[in-house]
């Protein structure tokens, strides 16, 4: 008799434990994270190329490349530009813009308040990009 209770005890014991096994199973698929959702927003890339006047002596350009400079942190004080950079290489391409306008338009119109666009040493490219709102660069 005692061996039926043993034995008994023991499926028992058998049986609570792969139960516990399986309820730990099913805990660890429902704690999984959702499958990430991105924000999708549409920005403006500016490609500023050399523009058709580059022949300023070395103090104009210098004072243009200040005012320049001086505008793009306006733009980004307005929350206009987002990220903003010169290229390394001697290409015609010399830098860019990533802005954060409501149209093209707006885009265009922001660009021609730099002072580089003006006396013509750069001249602004804009196309709409779009990205997930709030990326950002490592």
């Amino acid at each position: 008799m005692t061996k039926i209770f043993l034995s008994l005890f023991v499926l028992i014991l058998i049986s609570f434990s792969s139960q516990v096994c399986i309820a730990q199973h099913d805990d660890s698929s429902k704690n999984k994270s959702p499958e990430k959702k991105y924000d999708m927003k549409t920005y403006y890339m500016v490609f500023l190329k050399k523009g058709p006047n580059r022949d300023q002596d070395s103090v104009t350009a210098a004072k243009i490349q200040e005012g320049h400079l001086a505008n793009i942190g306006r733009l980004a004080e307005l929350g206009k530009i987002a990220i903003a950079g010169p290229f390394l290489d001697e290409g015609d391409v010399r830098g860019i813009f990533i802005m954060d306008c409501s149209s093209k338009e707006e885009a265009d119109s922001l660009c021609q308040t730099d002072p580089a666009v003006k006396a013509g040493r750069l001249k602004a490219e804009v196309r709409p990009w779009m990205s997930a709102r709030g990326a950002k660069l490592p």
